[in-house]
Order: structure tokens, then C-alpha cells, then sequence
């Protein structure tokens, strides 16, 4: 037994202290700002206090020591058990609304509610909405409400074991039967079995199956179709219906992630999601009046899934940056104390551009929603035109977001040293949950070259001079330049070099596919050997977007609502964006643009300002992100910075720690010690 006692303290470490008191802002406005203003923000710790106060003792870490089959159990008990709470909070804090329930299943909260994750999520983030967005008013009102208030489990079931990211070559098909007024479902091989849809495996008893529809054989393109799989009593398979898990992942312990057959199922003709295309009584089909439409659907879920990963990548900026100010290691002087590792100036480089990575996307998401809104209410009133960009936006903003924070959260992890490592730091959980997007709702490679495609077509309208959409403006303003300006070091400065990079790769990319084709090569052939470039164009495009949009959103006409000293400290954190994005991407600036070597010296040096500017305000920006410790559930990140004490209870609560002898010593282990080998 351990001689040390009452193992956490009730104050706070003083290292972690010491950094709040010498912010130069005020928290509670970052805070305010950051949840949308102080109602949100008030409702939003009324919640936390409501979900969080009565939570049992190692309520985040048990899981771990948990059997797979334990864990998901476990999962759906914290689910049902959720459920009661959060229906009465939602009645008592905003009757009718659903940001609380079901909303607190999917957003921040639920990191801390489900610490192992729960196979419910993809019902409340893709079946609900799907339903909502893309059903008729019969179909909202038959299939929404019971969706939404769980009274039936659904899953979204797109990809399958041999298709993924390509949609069009999805193999299930829907064949009508007009004798019967049905389609007739079915998987027509063990490749076009669904795979990966969360909650499908034993939890959904419902599934939004993308299919190929099917009219007297004349194929209709890919439709969307509720087909229920599970007994509603029994929650026994239904006929026809081939179900189950398909095994651990990497992350996601509990999503229960699934695989689905189809034999021959039959579902009513009104099961077809029917708001824009429609199959009638007597098998007529009536195309949507966009082609697609359908995008609108992964449109949605890309922007929540740069919502998820800017906050997972935030929550483990959150973790180092509170762990950094508080582990104490390596002299920077000889013979001094040990100094708080963020004062080195390589840790604070592992650090802080990650926090500015977070909150651009974080913003760069905010905006996208705002786009995404107009975009809906236009497609209501039969207006398509702004589908195509939304539908390009959404990849770049996905693919970087994914990218940069799957690499960030890893970096954040090593920043950490060797405590980084143990599950109780939980930034392994934080990974695990994030690299998974880096696949899901479009691999990031055939993303980016949905992009490059994308921008050589729009490259052949700006030749023509035929009308660009205002995503692509920047091709005009940078053709209409013979060389770039000389390097002022304004924001603007690096904005326009990025746009003017995107736009001359973009140019090679369409000159090398032309040359291609013109050689003889067919379009696709040309495509694929132009790959790398059109990615590399598709990234750039990509950055300067969320470079544009981070700089409108602190310093455009939101930030007269902001204190001055919160915008300095904001400004600060869009220079060291800034600067990074140039310096991460000048293989391909210096290739268009004449940087002098006393510009790239400029260059550095404000990157090193920056650092050193942000570092008096690094904890309280993490502080202003407003995460709950059952949020992070990291012994390296709680806001009381105990650290030690916190690993060492950790370790104390181990299953194999509760006997001082394991039954293998007696079998295996003596033996063996005793063994004249």
C-alpha cells in the first residue's frame, strides 16, 4: 500500500496559476466570444453543471480496463442514462428546441458524457438531418420526430466493403416492383455489402441505404431509402437482413460500427426519400431538379466534421499547453532551476501553431455554416447554383482540417514526453477520434483531386473568359498581374501570395492535363499522371480560403464588438497563422514569387515574435476555450494542473493494481523463475 494520501490537492498548482494571473485579456470575454456570446455561454456551463456534477468516480477512465463487448454495453447504459437527464434539462432551459436533446449526444459535451464514444451519433448527425433535409413533409412527419427523439435508431448506410469515396460506383441496388408498389433491396455480392455505418452493428433498427434505383431495369441514379433491419420489439434481424459488428478499430471504441446485407428486402415505394426526386404509384421517375442535390447531404456532414476534428485538435492544444506550463525539465541556463518547458522556444513552436490551426478551422466552420444555411434555404426555393462551391469548399475545408489536425494532435502527443502515452492523458482517445475523418465522408486524396478537377475546369471558363463563381475570383486578380509585387509583410500580402501561387499551380496543372490529352492520352489517363499536381493546386486553393476567411473574421467588422486588448491577442494569433501557412508552403511560393533572403529572414523573425508574444496568453486562450476537465478527462490537462498527484491516482486505479499478485505468477511466472534452464 501507498504512504501518500488524500492523492489530489483542492488548489491549484501555482506554475498554472501564475499563467492565468499575467493573461492580457480577459478570459470570460474570449470565452463569450468563442461560445457565440454570454447567453450560450451561460447555458452552455448550466448544461456542463447539470450532466457533469454527479458523475461516479472514474467515470472517464473505467472503459479502459473494460472487454470490448463490456465497453459498447457500457456506452449504451451512459446513453440511456444521458437521455433522461438531458430530455429534462432541454424542457427546463429551451422547450421545443433540440440543442440539448438530442444535440448533446454529438457536440462537446458528448466527449465528456462518452468517454468511449456511443453508436448513437451517426443516427442524430446524418439520419435525422438526412430525413429532415431531403424528405417530404409526410416523411419529416412519419420518420423525424420518432428519429429524433430516439423512439427509432437509424444509421446511414453509404459506404460499402469494396466502395467508398465513390459514390457512383455503389453496387446495392433498388429495383421498383410496380405490381407491388415496393423496391426490392439487394446486396448483389459480398463486395457491395455495407460497411462502417456507425450504430449498425446491434444498435440501429433502421438504415438510410444509399442504393442504385432501378425502374424496368433503366438505371435512375444513386437514391437514398429507409429500410428497417431490426425486429422493433425483438431487436432480432429481420428477414432478409444479414447484420453484425465488424471489429475494433483503431478508435471509436464503442460506435459499433456495422456491416449489412441485403436479400431481397422489400420496403414500400414511399420508404425513397422523395423531396427532390420521386418514383410514383405507376413507376414514372421524376429527376431532382439539381443532379446534385445529394451533396447537400455530405456538404452538412463535412462542415460538422471540421466542427469535431478544430475541437478535438483544441482539446489537445488545451492538454499540452496547461501540461507545458506545469512539467518543469532542462535548464536553459546552467546552474538554474529548472524552467516550465513552455519557455523553450521548441516546445512553444509544437504548441501554439496548433491553437491558431484550431481556431482557424474552428472559425473557417462558423463560416461555412453560415454559407451552408443560404445554401439550404435557395435549394427550398429551387436554386442550385451555389451547390457546386459549397460542394468544393466543404472538401478543401474537410481534407486540411483532417490533415493538419490529425498531424497537430500527434505532434501535441510528442510534445507531451513519455506521459503523453498512457491512455489517462487521453490524447490517444483524441487521435483515434480524428485521424478516423481523415477517411470517412471522402478519402482526403480523392477529395483533393475532386478539387484539382474542379479548379482546371473553372481554370478553361477563366481562359474563355466565361463567369467564375466568387470562390474562383482570385484567378483574374492574379493573372492580371506579370509578376508579384514586391513583399510588403502585410496580412494582405501573404494572402494575395497564397492566391496568386494557388492560381499559377493551378495554371500548370491545366497546362500539363492539356499537354497530356494532346499527346494523346485519354482524359482520365491525363488525369491520373496529373495527380500530383492537381493536389497540390487543390491544397493551395484549399489555404487560401481558410487564410481569407480567418482574416475577415478577426479583423473584419465582427471584431468592433471585441475589447481592444482581446483583438491584440487575436491579431496575434492570425500573425502566427499566417506566417506559418507562408512558411509551411514556400517550396511552391519561392517558385512563382522572388521572396529576398532579408524577406525570409522577416519571415522568421515574426514567427519568433509571435511565439514570444503568445506566450503570456497560451494558458488563458486554452482557458478561454471553455473545455470541461470531463471534456479533456486527461491527467495532463485538468484545469487544477495537479499533474502528478492526478497520474499517480491514475495508476492506483488500474484493475491489475486492486491484487499485489497475479495468477500467472503461481502458473507461469514462478515456474519459470525457478527453472534450471
Amino acid at each position: 500500500m501507498s504512504h501518500i494520501k488524500n492523492l489530489i490537492p483542492n488548489t491549484v498548482n501555482p506554475d498554472l496559476q501564475k499563467e492565468r494571473t499575467g493573461a492580457e485579456f480577459n478570459v470570460e470575454e474570449f470565452s463569450a466570444w468563442w461560445q457565440g456570446g454570454q447567453d450560450k455561454l451561460k447555458t452552455k456551463r448550466e448544461i456542463e453543471k447539470a450532466i457533469f456534477s454527479d458523475l461516479e468516480d472514474g467515470y472517464g477512465i473505467d472503459h479502459e480496463y473494460m472487454s470490448h463487448e463490456e465497453v459498447y454495453n457500457s456506452s449504451v447504459k451512459k446513453v440511456a442514462d444521458a437521455a433522461i437527464k438531458l430530455k429534462a434539462l432541454q424542457n427546463k432551459l429551451n422547450p421545443g428546441g433540440n440543442d440539448i436533446w438530442p444535440g448533446v449526444l454529438f457536440n462537446v459535451h458528448s466527449h465528456g458524457l462518452f468517454p468511449a464514444n456511443h453508436p448513437v451519433a451517426t443516427h442524430i448527425t446524418m439520419f435525422v438531418d438526412v430525413i429532415k433535409g431531403q424528405g417530404t413533409p409526410e416523411q419529416v412527419e412519419k420518420w423525424g420526430k420518432a428519429a429524433e427523439n430516439c423512439n427509432i435508431i437509424g444509421t446511414y448506410a453509404q459506404t460499402e466493403l469494396a466502395h467508398g469515396t465513390n459514390v457512383r460506383g455503389i453496387a446495392t441496388r433498388a429495383d421498383f416492383d410496380p405490381k407491388t408498389d415496393e423496391f426490392v433491396m439487394h446486396t448483389p455480392n459480398l463486395e457491395a455489402y455495407k460497411w462502417w455505418p456507425g450504430g449498425l452493428g446491434h444498435t440501429a433498427n433502421h438504415a438510410m441505404v444509399v442504393a442504385q434505383l432501378y425502374i424496368a431495369d433503366v438505371h435512375h441514379g444513386v437514391q437514398m431509402f429507409i429500410v428497417p433491419v431490426r425486429d422493433a420489439e425483438t431487436h432480432m434481424p429481420l428477414p432478409g437482413i444479414d447484420i453484425g459488428e465488424i471489429g475494433k478499430k483503431l478508435g471509436m471504441v464503442s460506435v459499433n460500427q456495422g456491416f449489412l446485407g441485403l436479400n431481397q428486402v422489400r420496403i414500400p415505394r414511399t420508404n425513397m426519400l422523395m423531396k427532390f426526386a420521386k418514383v410514383e404509384r405507376d413507376g414514372t421517375f421524376k429527376a431532382s431538379p439539381a443532379s446534385r442535390v445529394n451533396y447537400l447531404t455530405m456538404v452538412y456532414t463535412r462542415c460538422l466534421i471540421v466542427n469535431l476534428n478544430s475541437t478535438l485538435l483544441l482539446e489537445a492544444a488545451t492538454i499540452a499547453t496547461r501540461y507545458s506550463a506545469v512539467r518543469r525539465q532542462s535548464p536553459i541556463e546552467p546552474n538554474q532551476p529548472e524552467p516550465q518547458i513552455i519557455d523553450h522556444v521548441t516546445q512553444r513552436l509544437k504548441l501554439f501553431p496548433e491553437i491558431a490551426n484550431g481556431m482557424a478551422y474552428h472559425l473557417a466552420a462558423e463560416h461555412m455554416w453560415e454559407m451552408y444555411a443560404q445554401t439550404v434555404q435557395e435549394a427550398n426555393n429551387g436554386k442550385f447554383d451555389r451547390l457546386p462551391d459549397m460542394h468544393i469548399l466543404s472538401c478543401a475545408l474537410k481534407v486540411l482540417c483532417t490533415t493538419d489536425g490529425c498531424a497537430g494532435i500527434e505532434k501535441l502527443r510528442l510534445s507531451t514526453g513519455g506521459h503523453g502515452y498512457l491512455t489517462a492523458a487521453n490524447l490517444s482517445n483524441i487521435y483515434g477520434n480524428a485521424v478516423a475523418a481523415y477517411t470517412y465522408e471522402g478519402e482526403n486524396t480523392v477529395l483533393l483531386l475532386q478539387i484539382g478537377r474542379a479548379l482546371v475546369k473553372a481554370w478553361a471558363s477563366f481562359v474563355e473568359k466565361k463567369p467564375l463563381s466568387a470562390s474562383y475570383s482570385y484567378f483574374a486578380t492574379s493573372m492580371q498581374l506579370k509578376e508579384f509585387p514586391k513583399w510588403d509583410n502585410s496580412w494582405q500580402c501573404i494572402i494575395k501570395a497564397l492566391q496568386y501561387t494557388a492560381a499559377q499551380k493551378t495554371r500548370i496543372a491545366f497546362e500539363n492535363l492539356a499537354n497530356r490529352m494532346a499527346s494523346g492520352q485519354s482524359q482520365g489517363v491525363a488525369a491520373n499522371n496529373t495527380g500530383i499536381e492537381l493536389v497540390r493546386a487543390a491544397e493551395l486553393h484549399g489555404r487560401q480560403f481558410v487564410c481569407q476567411t480567418f482574416l475577415e473574421q478577426i479583423t473584419g467588422a465582427k471584431a468592433q464588438k471585441r475589447s481592444a486588448a482581446l483583438n491584440k491577442v487575436l491579431e496575434n494569433v492570425l500573425e502566427l497563422f499566417l506566417v506559418q501557412t507562408v512558411l509551411n508552403n514556400l517550396n511552391d511560393i519561392l517558385r512563382f514569387i522572388n521572396l529576398t533572403d532579408a524577406d525570409l529572414r522577416s519571415l522568421q523573425k515574426r514567427l519568433e515574435v509571435s511565439l514570444e508574444k503568445f506566450r503570456p496568453n497560451a494558458v488563458a486562450i486554452c482557458d478561454g476555450f471553455e473545455f470541461h476537465d470531463r471534456v479533456l478527462n486527461s491527467v495532463l490537462g485538468s484545469y487544477d494542473g495537479n499533474v502528478y498527484p492526478r497520474l499517480f491516482d491514475s495508476a492506483k486505479r488500474s484493475t491489475m493494481n486492486q491484487k499485489p499478485v497475479q495468477k500467472s505468477f503461481e502458473t507461469y511466472l514462478k515456474p519459470l523463475m525457478k527453472a534450471n534452464l
